[in-house]
């Protein structure tokens, strides 16, 4: 059984209450909590040694992905963090200069984005060490973006250059935060999430909660240097366009706009994120699946990106 049937399994029969606007799903829950104009958002995620980081890893490093990868997740939705929670689950023998190192990742990160850490909780963990975080944040209600909006006719926008991100980028990378505030004030976004399990993946949890399908256009991939990179140095690699597609944690933006909509944004973010590219890679089409446009013409897109607990072959 892999994540993706896991879950399915555990939310099949979730309690809910008048306050759900948005349950499991989504990239982050979305509740009405009172105010007149804003939704709740409630994020939460975990990293765990051997699988998100090395023992090897700077902690700052693994506590700004950490609290990260929250972020991205509220990005997606077009909201603003709040607060968080922090829970630290340590094996035996812990360095306590390691976790004040985890908390100075944090920390900085924190800050940048106005985020309060408030408390959280530590218990003993035999295997490995694991940070995980809970994330309040808050949306205007017309600017919520959630996974099930694509349209047929809509064009697909990916920020940034994919694959490759195991070279260290999966540590260190920026949440888009500002970057989807912008875009969800200035244009209609009809759905969005961040990639955090490779574009194949997380493109198809858009397309089935929409109801739709998609074509890519492989030359329109964003394909990072580093992902060129590795596979000219052979080994284990993945091809570049087999990377971007499937390598997972880049964690850029991908949504989904009015055709209409296309070339005025491409203009408008050119000038607003100069040294961010965005690139429109697909469309949102009527008939189920995904498909892949290149050189050899029009196939069906097979491969997946990441998934926890998947079996190897």
């Amino acid at each position: 059984m892999d994540e993706l049937e896991l879950i399915a399994r555990l939310t099949r029969d979730l309690p809910r209450n008048a306050s759900v606007r948005v349950g499991a799903g989504d990239d982050c829950a979305v509740i009405d909590g009172g105010a007149p104009d804003r939704w709740l958002l409630l994020k939460t995620d975990a990293v765990v040694e051997g699988v998100h980081f090395t023992a090897e890893t700077p902690p700052e490093k693994i506590g700004h992905k950490a609290l990260a990868r929250c972020l991205s997740d509220v990005a997606a939705m077009g909201g603003e963090p709040g607060s968080a929670l922090v829970t630290l689950g340590l094996p035996p023998g812990f360095d306590p200069q390691r976790i004040e190192g985890i908390y100075t990742g944090l920390n900085t990160l924190a800050r940048r984005h106005g985020v309060a850490i408030v408390g959280g909780e530590t218990t003993t963990n035999p295997g490995a060490l694991l940070v995980s975080i809970a994330l309040t944040g808050s949306v205007e209600r017309n600017r919520c973006v959630l996974r099930s909006g694509a349209q047929v006719g809509d064009v697909l926008f990916v920020s940034g250059e994919l694959g490759g991100s195991i070279e260290g980028r999966h540590l260190d990378f920026e949440p888009r935060l500002v970057e989807a505030r912008w875009l969800t004030e200035h244009f209609a976004v009809h759905a969005m999430i961040d990639l955090s399990d490779g574009l194949a993946s997380d493109l198809r949890h858009v397309l089935n909660a929409s109801g739709v399908g998609a074509e890519l256009r492989g030359p329109a991939i964003p394909i990072s240097r580093t992902a060129r990179l590795r596979a000219k140095a052979g080994g284990s690699a993945r091809p570049p366009l087999l990377a971007a597609l499937a390598d997972g944690e880049d964690f850029e933006l991908l949504f989904a706009v009015s055709s209409r909509d296309a070339v005025p944004l491409l203009d408008a973010w050119k000038a607003r994120f100069p040294g961010l590219p965005l690139s429109c890679i697909g469309r949102v089409l009527l008939e189920r699946g995904l498909r892949l446009r290149d050189h050899l013409g029009v196939r069906t897109l097979e491969g997946h990106g990441y998934v926890h607990f998947a079996q190897p072959g």
